[in-house]
């Protein structure tokens, strides 16, 4: 997992594949040099390191990921409260909450969560 981690300019060349997939490689580069400043070398180093991350796959020119930004996401917050938690969800939102007051909407939004949770165990 510790692999998945994004540095900014990782996150922002991410976004621009996540945004525009799947993409010519050529057209990657274009969008690369336009936003970030890069270089050809450069979007090719990244993308060939993101790829051995299992991020994003470059098939015969052609960009698109591998996971969405949705489970990246989801890849990241468990790694946070593995890490940070020892897997304990509870003992996260214990945390959380002793700074951050839940307002009624969230809290039912966490009781069906859940809920759902319930019903499919």
């Amino acid at each position: 997992m510790e692999e998945l981690r994004l540095g900014v300019i990782e996150s922002q060349f991410a976004e621009i594949i996540w945004s525009n997939e799947p993409l010519p490689s050529g057209e990657l580069v274009k969008l690369c040099e336009q936003k970030l400043g890069w270089k050809k070398s450069t979007t090719y180093t990244v993308l060939k390191r993101l790829c051995e991350r299992g991020i994003f796959q470059n098939e015969k020119g052609m960009v698109s990921a591998r996971m969405t930004k949705e489970e990246y996401d989801a890849a990241q917050s468990e790694k946070f409260v593995e890490e940070n938690f020892g897997g304990s969800l509870p003992a996260f939102l214990a945390a959380f909450t002793t700074r951050k007051k839940l307002n009624k909407s969230e809290v039912d939004e966490i009781k069906k969560m859940i809920d759902a949770i319930g019903k499919e165990g």
